[in-house]
């Protein structure tokens, strides 16, 4: 046996420990939802009414909520310090008498069951109802902890409330920017978030304006974003192999911090992330670069880490989305036209990461170099692209 073979064997048993340790880490099964959000506006202020749903699909663990919290913060272009913002998260458990006080009792989650919170936000100024019209979307903040047979831990959620809404574009009043061989038309949305339906989102800013023969374009973060596929950096817990092998990539790649490395560990696995990383750097010394992207899978591309996408998502880590060639087609073939999912960057670097089949890719990647959508705040997630 050489030195060689001992070598691989000795790492291999090294990766499996890691495996094996990183399935056994501590982890919670509950689920939250946010649903059925409102908004009723009257003379003293705006009220923001919804619910939080904390399920527990495990077939037998018992996990117990006995904390949570709500924290909204209001967005806007303008000041919004002169609002008074009063927040409220009460208690509705299916199996307890519902406390008037607001005080959350600690509540065990059973195997299979689940329970609701509701949540109501007032925002009020004394002096007119006018004041309060700066407040352009709210964050929400959700701070609830997870305690069972894993521990303790702490989850830390959040959702956009968008209280603002852009008017979809007519043929009327939308103006292309014209190329020799295409014209492009950047749609503004309002600030996307989970709540929304990814269908819906595209119809509404698309339906008055798409003819047959447009490319509908989007991208890749605000699907991810109205997947839900977004956390924040505290609650993900970077492990020695991350601290260590993030100082490896470039400072501008979203894998150069603990907590985006780690994202990306906790999606494909420890082993995978090493064996890619040893690969690439081998690939580097005989010139073949970007093989560690290919070996750890598609996600290695995608992870968005803080700072990446709009506020108040620039303090999360985006991961990619999923199913993104299901989704193509499936909005495809309800609209009448192509559809892409794209990353776009100022580069002028295009990649289409999932079309429908009739998609002209190449015609795509060469119209959207100019990076139409821009990577600042202007929140213009889709781009129609109109062959001349």
């Amino acid at each position: 046996m050489t030195g060689l073979h001992i070598f691989l064997i000795v790492l291999c048993f090294i990766a499996a420990c890691l495996e094996l340790r990183h399935r056994l880490r501590p982890s919670s099964p509950l689920i939250l939802d946010t649903l059925d959000w409102e908004i009723k506006k009257s003379i003293d202020g705006i009220q923001i009414i919804g619910w939080l749903e904390i399920s527990n699909p495990h077939k037998r663990m018992e996990v117990m909520v006995p904390e949570i919290d709500i924290s909204p913060t209001l967005l806007g272009k303008e000041g919004v310090n002169e609002i008074i913002v009063r927040s409220n998260i009460q208690a509705v458990h299916p199996d307890e008498e519902y406390r008037k006080d607001g005080y959350w009792q600690a509540y065990i989650i059973k195997s299979k069951k689940s329970t609701r919170a509701f949540v109501s936000i007032k925002l009020i100024n004394s002096e007119s109802i006018e004041a309060i019209s700066v407040v352009e979307n709210v964050w929400v903040e959700i701070n609830w902890i997870n305690y069972g047979p894993f521990g303790r831990i702490r989850k830390r959620d959040g959702i956009v409330i968008p209280l603002k809404r852009p008017m979809p574009l007519t043929a009327d009043n939308a103006y292309f920017q014209q190329y020799k061989d295409y014209q492009l038309l950047p749609l503004k949305t309002h600030l996307l978030g989970p709540q929304d339906d990814i269908v819906e989102v595209l119809t509404t800013y698309t339906a008055n304006i798409a003819r047959p023969g447009d490319v509908l374009t989007i991208g890749e973060t605000p699907i991810a974003v109205m997947q839900g596929r977004y956390k924040h950096p505290s609650t993900i817990r970077p492990g020695l192999i991350a601290r260590l092998l993030c100082r490896a990539f470039h400072p501008t790649s979203s894998l150069a911090t603990a907590c985006g490395l780690q994202a990306l560990i906790d999606l494909v696995g420890p082993s995978r992330v090493i064996i890619s990383f040893l690969i690439g750097v081998g690939g580097k010394f005989i010139g073949i670069k970007g093989l560690f992207y290919r070996l750890a899978g598609e996600q290695a591309r995608l992870i968005d880490d803080i700072t990446g996408t709009t506020p108040p998502y620039d303090q999360t880590i985006v991961l990619g989305p999923i199913a993104p060639k299901e989704i193509c087609e499936n909005i495809s073939s309800k609209l009448g036209i192509d559809v892409a999912i794209v990353d776009v960057n100022d580069l002028g670097r295009v990649k289409v990461l999932a079309a429908n089949k009739k998609c002209n890719k190449a015609f795509l990647k060469k119209s959207l170099r100019s990076n139409p959508a821009g990577n600042a705040n202007e929140q213009t997630p889709i781009v129609l692209v109109r062959p001349n």
